[in-house]
């Protein structure tokens, strides 16, 4: 289940950004193509007492008693887990009491396959829809272990808008939300408001057509990656390295 503060990197490094307005490559809108990205995903699931689980998604471990009850999360949300069978959870985040994802996991018979139907709704009342399919790394029981996605299918279309904003920044929208987020592209440490307390990132130029987005928490890093503008200017291709993994993300837009 994809880390709703980040969400699922589809569009959150590209959420971050600012240049100098003007004729920036980057302007436009852009629409993901899931045939061309590769996402891979990364959880852990740890018995922490009875009918208790410390769940990392990736932001820092939430420890939740699977009773479907909501219970305090990561960055002012709320985490439910609902043993719905034994090879069956339902995983749902809320904040001020509105449903932000739903995990809908069912795990395989010999227990090493992880399937997680993850949606995610919209602020405009869309669903963002993946299917992932997660492989167990590590010897474990049930669906206790460090899981690792092996492949994902986007069901949704992912867009986003990148307009120049003043002072040399860019606005961003994201399609599905009804908000913008502004950005100063000056290479200092800002809050991160949409991750843990203690998160910052940092943006700089490397040349005109790449920026390199670095995101900290409690001044170490997480995440560092790359986006890049295509030479016809057609293609935004974002690389993102976490920390906590080597298996980069790949995911490619291309301008509407």
């Amino acid at each position: 289940m994809p880390n709703p503060t980040i969400h699922s990197l589809l569009v959150a490094g590209l959420l971050t950004v600012s240049l100098c307005a003007g004729n920036d490559p980057f302007v436009g809108k852009w629409k993901l193509n899931p045939t061309k990205s590769k996402l891979t995903d990364r959880m852990k699931v740890e018995a922490a007492g009875p009918n208790k689980y410390a769940i990392d998604f990736g932001g820092g471990v939430e420890t939740v008693v699977a009773d479907g009850t909501d219970q305090p999360g990561l960055g002012g949300t709320t985490v439910s887990v609902t043993i719905e069978g034994p090879d069956a959870w339902k995983v749902v985040r809320k904040k001020d009491g509105r449903t932000l994802v739903t995990g809908t996991w069912t795990l395989s018979k010999d227990g090493q396959t992880l399937h997680d139907a993850f949606r995610a709704n919209q602020q405009d009342g869309s669903i963002l829809s993946l299917d992932y399919v997660y492989q167990r790394t590590e010897p474990g029981s049930g669906f206790v272990a460090t899981w690792e996605s092996t492949s994902e299918q986007v069901n949704s279309v992912i867009e986003f808008q990148i307009e120049p904003y003043e002072g040399g920044g860019l606005t961003f929208t994201t399609s599905g939300e009804n908000q913008s987020l502004h950005v100063i592209f000056d290479g200092k440490d800002y809050p991160n408001v949409d991750a843990p307390a203690g998160s910052t990132y940092t943006a700089r130029r490397l040349n005109e057509r790449t920026l390199e987005i670095t995101d900290k928490k409690q001044g170490k890093v997480t995440n560092t990656q790359q986006i890049e503008v295509s030479p016809d200017l057609k293609t935004l291709t974002e690389t993102a390295h976490p920390a906590d993994h080597g298996t980069p993300n790949i995911l490619v837009f291309e301008r509407e």
